[in-house]
Formats: C-alpha cells, sequence, structure tokens
C-alpha cells in the first residue's frame, strides 16, 4: 500500500505576517515603556532640593555632615505615597543616572538612599577632590517628572 503525502500550499503572505507580528511585537513593549515613563510621579512647578552644607568649593575634614534642603514638597519615607512627597538621594562622585524612569539603584558609596525621610548625614570619605548631588525619588525610588535634582557640588576632603 502506498501513502499518498501532501504537501502544503505555499504561503504567499507568510513572510510578511512574521515581519508584521515581529513589527507588533517592537511597537507594544515601545508602547509598554512610554506608559510606565508617564507612571512617573509628576513634581510640582518651583519643587527644588538643594545641599544646605557644606557649600560649593568647602574644605571639609572626615566625618562631615551634609544637610539636605527642600522647598516646594514635603519628605516621605519610601513606600508611603503621598502627593508632592518624596526622599532624597544622595549622589557621590557620580552623574544622575541617564534612566530617570526606573527606580534609583542603590549602590554603595555612590547613591545612598535616605527612605525614612532623612535631612542629613554623616560622611566619610577619603582625602581628595569629591562631588555630591541630590535627586530627590517618589515613595517606589523613581524620580518625579520633572526630576527634582540640586545643582552639584564639590568638596575637598583634606583628612
Amino acid at each position: 500500500m502506498r501513502m499518498i503525502t501532501r504537501r502544503p500550499a505555499p504561503r504567499p503572505y507568510g513572510a510578511a505576517l512574521r515581519a508584521l507580528s515581529r513589527i507588533a511585537v517592537a511597537v507594544l513593549a515601545l508602547a509598554a515603556s512610554a506608559a510606565w515613563a508617564q507612571d512617573r510621579t509628576p513634581s510640582p512647578p518651583g519643587a527644588k532640593v538643594s545641599i544646605v552644607s557644606p557649600k560649593n568649593g568647602a574644605k571639609v575634614t572626615s566625618p562631615f555632615t551634609v544637610k539636605f534642603g527642600i522647598k516646594g514638597m514635603t519628605l516621605a519615607p519610601a513606600g508611603q505615597q503621598a502627593e508632592n512627597s518624596g526622599h532624597h538621594h544622595l549622589l557621590i562622585d557620580t552623574d544622575v543616572p541617564s534612566d530617570l524612569n526606573s527606580p534609583l539603584p542603590a549602590i554603595p558609596d555612590k547613591i545612598v538612599h535616605f527612605g525614612k525621610a532623612q535631612t542629613e548625614t554623616s560622611l566619610t570619605l577619603p582625602p581628595g577632590k569629591h562631588t555630591l548631588q541630590l535627586i530627590l525619588g517618589d515613595y517606589k525610588h523613581v524620580p518625579h517628572n520633572p526630576p527634582v535634582v540640586s545643582k552639584k557640588i564639590t568638596i575637598t576632603v583634606t583628612q
């Protein structure tokens, strides 16, 4: 007995449908990331954070105290959602992250979280020049929209 096998009919649109499905997946991924970016907590106009002390150009000895300032918003611990609020993140010898749509990473000696709504900290840094900058994060550690970032200051640790 002979078996007859049928070959499927060629699908002239198969390659086009595969390409179209890849494009659809890419568009959905882009839309999802745009929606995530739109979910950032808004900051009110004029909101500011600052490094109250030490002042830009200061010479300090370790350990030293860094005092944080905030205007136009209030402080709230991480995890507590409240309108026009956030908590400080101190950037040490690093720039503001390029991706502000994700939670700020905790990087020892680079990005320090103050999730209990602290207004100051004691730092011990090695001798030399260092930069300090603040960025406010919402209850999820995500920077606000627009981001609330202080001016970057430079200090010199003498010993």
